[in-house]
Protein backbone atom coordinates (compact mmCIF):
# COMPACT_ATOMS: atom_id res chain seq x y z
CA UNK A 1 0.00 0.00 0.00
CA UNK A 2 1.11 3.74 -1.14
CA UNK A 3 -0.12 7.01 -0.85
CA UNK A 4 -1.72 6.46 -4.28
CA UNK A 5 -3.84 3.64 -2.57
CA UNK A 6 -4.63 5.84 0.16
CA UNK A 7 -6.14 8.51 -2.17
CA UNK A 8 -8.21 6.09 -4.10
CA UNK A 9 -9.32 4.53 -0.84
CA UNK A 10 -10.71 7.96 -0.27
CA UNK A 11 -11.81 9.30 -3.77
CA UNK A 12 -14.13 5.63 -3.52
CA UNK A 13 -14.97 6.45 0.03
CA UNK A 14 -16.55 10.36 -1.22
CA UNK A 15 -17.83 8.63 -3.72
CA UNK A 16 -19.87 5.70 -2.04
CA UNK A 17 -21.19 8.27 0.61
CA UNK A 18 -22.17 11.18 -2.20
CA UNK A 19 -24.37 7.69 -3.86
CA UNK A 20 -25.72 6.77 -1.10
CA UNK A 21 -27.02 10.71 -0.19
CA UNK A 22 -28.40 10.34 -3.66
CA UNK A 23 -30.61 7.62 -2.86
CA UNK A 24 -34.62 8.09 -2.07
CA UNK A 25 -34.69 5.63 1.20
CA UNK A 26 -32.96 5.26 4.02
CA UNK A 27 -33.24 1.27 3.74
CA UNK A 28 -31.91 1.52 0.36
CA UNK A 29 -28.96 3.62 0.87
CA UNK A 30 -28.06 1.41 4.02
CA UNK A 31 -28.18 -1.49 1.39
CA UNK A 32 -25.70 0.54 -1.09
CA UNK A 33 -23.36 1.58 2.00
CA UNK A 34 -22.98 -2.06 2.79
CA UNK A 35 -21.86 -3.62 -0.80
CA UNK A 36 -19.81 -0.40 -0.94
CA UNK A 37 -17.99 -1.29 2.30
CA UNK A 38 -17.38 -4.62 1.72
CA UNK A 39 -16.34 -4.07 -1.62
CA UNK A 40 -13.49 -1.52 -0.34
CA UNK A 41 -12.67 -3.68 2.86
CA UNK A 42 -11.96 -7.02 0.23
CA UNK A 43 -10.57 -6.11 -2.98
CA UNK A 44 -8.70 -2.30 -2.18
CA UNK A 45 -5.27 -2.36 -1.71
CA UNK A 46 -5.85 0.49 1.31
CA UNK A 47 -7.98 -2.12 3.36
CA UNK A 48 -7.06 -1.84 6.73
CA UNK A 49 -8.15 -6.06 6.64
CA UNK A 50 -4.80 -8.36 6.95
CA UNK A 51 -4.33 -9.29 2.86
CA UNK A 52 -4.71 -12.55 3.58
CA UNK A 53 -7.73 -12.47 5.15
CA UNK A 54 -9.96 -10.31 2.34
CA UNK A 55 -11.03 -12.81 -0.04
CA UNK A 56 -14.67 -13.24 0.03
CA UNK A 57 -14.50 -10.89 3.01
CA UNK A 58 -17.93 -9.47 4.41
CA UNK A 59 -18.13 -7.01 7.50
CA UNK A 60 -20.43 -7.64 9.74
CA UNK A 61 -23.12 -4.94 9.82
CA UNK A 62 -26.47 -5.48 11.76
CA UNK A 63 -30.06 -4.52 10.10
CA UNK A 64 -30.76 -0.96 9.44
CA UNK A 65 -32.87 -0.28 12.50
CA UNK A 66 -34.83 3.34 11.67
CA UNK A 67 -35.37 4.10 14.88
CA UNK A 68 -31.72 4.45 15.02
CA UNK A 69 -31.54 7.78 12.38
CA UNK A 70 -31.58 11.20 13.65
CA UNK A 71 -31.40 14.59 11.97
CA UNK A 72 -30.58 17.24 14.99
CA UNK A 73 -29.20 20.81 15.40
CA UNK A 74 -25.68 20.57 16.55
CA UNK A 75 -26.59 22.65 20.17
CA UNK A 76 -23.95 24.91 21.41
CA UNK A 77 -20.95 23.39 23.86
CA UNK A 78 -18.11 25.02 26.00
CA UNK A 79 -14.96 25.02 23.68
CA UNK A 80 -12.57 22.21 24.73
CA UNK A 81 -9.49 21.29 22.76
CA UNK A 82 -8.20 17.90 22.27
CA UNK A 83 -5.05 16.77 20.89
CA UNK A 84 -4.41 12.83 20.18
CA UNK A 85 -0.52 11.86 20.02
CA UNK A 86 -0.04 9.66 17.18
CA UNK A 87 3.06 8.01 16.17
CA UNK A 88 3.27 8.84 12.45
CA UNK A 89 1.69 12.27 11.94
CA UNK A 90 2.31 13.71 15.63
CA UNK A 91 -0.65 15.59 17.51
CA UNK A 92 -3.75 15.70 15.96
CA UNK A 93 -5.82 18.59 17.22
CA UNK A 94 -9.59 18.72 17.16
CA UNK A 95 -11.79 21.44 19.15
CA UNK A 96 -15.25 21.16 20.13
CA UNK A 97 -17.55 22.74 18.32
CA UNK A 98 -20.82 21.60 19.47
CA UNK A 99 -23.06 18.90 20.84
CA UNK A 100 -26.28 16.56 19.23
CA UNK A 101 -28.42 15.13 21.63
CA UNK A 102 -30.05 11.44 20.42
CA UNK A 103 -33.58 11.06 22.21
CA UNK A 104 -33.59 8.58 24.53
CA UNK A 105 -29.32 7.56 24.31
CA UNK A 106 -28.10 11.25 25.03
CA UNK A 107 -25.40 13.22 23.64
CA UNK A 108 -22.11 13.36 21.24
CA UNK A 109 -19.86 15.96 21.03
CA UNK A 110 -18.86 16.90 17.59
CA UNK A 111 -15.43 18.12 16.82
CA UNK A 112 -13.40 20.09 13.87
CA UNK A 113 -10.74 18.56 12.97
CA UNK A 114 -7.84 21.59 13.50
CA UNK A 115 -5.17 20.35 10.89
CA UNK A 116 -4.61 20.84 7.52
CA UNK A 117 -8.46 20.85 5.26
CA UNK A 118 -10.25 20.45 8.93
CA UNK A 119 -13.20 18.66 9.26
CA UNK A 120 -16.39 17.98 11.40
CA UNK A 121 -15.79 14.74 13.25
CA UNK A 122 -18.17 12.32 15.28
CA UNK A 123 -16.75 9.32 17.06
CA UNK A 124 -19.15 7.00 19.03
CA UNK A 125 -18.19 4.52 22.22
CA UNK A 126 -21.41 2.07 23.57
CA UNK A 127 -21.81 -0.23 25.90
CA UNK A 128 -22.86 -2.95 23.33
CA UNK A 129 -20.13 -6.27 23.54
CA UNK A 130 -21.11 -6.21 20.12
CA UNK A 131 -19.15 -3.30 18.54
CA UNK A 132 -15.23 -2.55 18.55
CA UNK A 133 -14.44 -1.20 22.39
CA UNK A 134 -12.36 1.61 20.79
CA UNK A 135 -15.17 3.23 19.50
CA UNK A 136 -16.50 3.72 16.35
CA UNK A 137 -17.13 6.75 13.90
CA UNK A 138 -20.71 7.94 12.82
CA UNK A 139 -19.78 10.92 11.21
CA UNK A 140 -15.73 11.98 9.52
CA UNK A 141 -16.21 14.47 7.12
CA UNK A 142 -12.55 14.47 6.07
CA UNK A 143 -12.80 10.38 4.84
CA UNK A 144 -16.09 11.61 3.27
CA UNK A 145 -18.30 9.76 5.57
CA UNK A 146 -21.04 12.43 5.58
CA UNK A 147 -24.81 11.58 5.23
CA UNK A 148 -25.78 15.51 5.68
CA UNK A 149 -26.68 16.70 2.90
CA UNK A 150 -27.24 20.61 2.76
CA UNK A 151 -29.17 21.08 6.31
CA UNK A 152 -27.54 23.03 9.20
CA UNK A 153 -28.55 19.75 10.91
CA UNK A 154 -26.42 16.89 10.85
CA UNK A 155 -27.67 13.56 10.48
CA UNK A 156 -26.48 11.46 12.47
CA UNK A 157 -27.77 7.84 11.45
CA UNK A 158 -26.25 5.15 13.97
CA UNK A 159 -26.95 2.16 11.30
CA UNK A 160 -23.95 4.06 9.73
CA UNK A 161 -21.35 3.61 12.27
CA UNK A 162 -18.03 1.79 11.43
CA UNK A 163 -15.45 0.56 12.73
CA UNK A 164 -12.05 2.82 12.23
CA UNK A 165 -8.76 1.46 10.28
CA UNK A 166 -7.15 0.71 13.93
CA UNK A 167 -10.01 -2.20 14.37
CA UNK A 168 -8.76 -4.47 12.07
CA UNK A 169 -5.04 -3.32 12.36
CA UNK A 170 -2.44 -1.78 14.51
CA UNK A 171 -0.82 -0.25 11.53
CA UNK A 172 -3.59 1.85 11.50
CA UNK A 173 -3.49 5.38 14.12
CA UNK A 174 -6.91 6.37 14.98
CA UNK A 175 -8.83 8.92 17.31
CA UNK A 176 -10.98 7.39 20.05
CA UNK A 177 -13.86 8.60 21.69
CA UNK A 178 -13.00 10.47 24.79
CA UNK A 179 -16.03 10.63 27.37
CA UNK A 180 -17.82 13.08 25.70
CA UNK A 181 -19.08 10.77 22.77
CA UNK A 182 -19.51 7.53 25.16
CA UNK A 183 -23.35 6.82 25.30
CA UNK A 184 -23.78 4.56 28.52
CA UNK A 185 -26.41 2.49 25.99
CA UNK A 186 -25.65 -0.26 24.03
CA UNK A 187 -25.75 0.30 19.92
CA UNK A 188 -25.79 -2.73 18.12
CA UNK A 189 -26.16 -1.30 15.09
CA UNK A 190 -24.28 -0.62 11.82
CA UNK A 191 -20.40 -2.11 11.75
CA UNK A 192 -20.42 -4.56 14.40
CA UNK A 193 -16.57 -6.70 15.62
CA UNK A 194 -15.60 -9.65 13.46
CA UNK A 195 -16.99 -12.89 15.41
Amino acid sequence: MDSWDIRDWRRRTFALYDHVRSLGSALEAHAAWVEGRDLLLSTHPASPVAPDLRSGFRARIAQYDSQLRYVVPVEHADPVRWEVQTASDGVVPFSRIGRVELAGLGSLDVWWLESYGGGVFVPLRDASPDTYGGGRYVLDTVKGADLGGTSPELVIDLNFAYQPSCAYSSDWVCPLPGTGNTLAAPVSVGELVQM
